[in-house]
């Protein structure tokens, strides 16, 4: 039974490590970030109650007055 020849395995094995980071770093590359990165302002928007523009008053039976 024939050995394996694992001389050329060490160059492969660099060459295309070597050949994916410089592939990566190219996709980076292409990327445009901001360079001044700043909070987006969060606007609250106050959700529209139909109740709210009518005037309600709950009265509450232990505080009328006695009769």
């Amino acid at each position: 039974m024939p050995q394996l020849d694992t001389s050329t395995w060490f160059i492969t094995i660099l060459s295309m490590i070597i050949t994916l980071f410089f592939m990566f770093q190219l996709k980076l590359s292409k990327y445009s970030f901001p360079e001044n990165p700043e909070p987006k302002l969060l606007i609250t928007l106050k959700p529209h109650m139909p109740w709210e523009k009518k005037w309600t008053k709950i009265y509450s039976p232990l505080s009328l007055p006695l009769q």
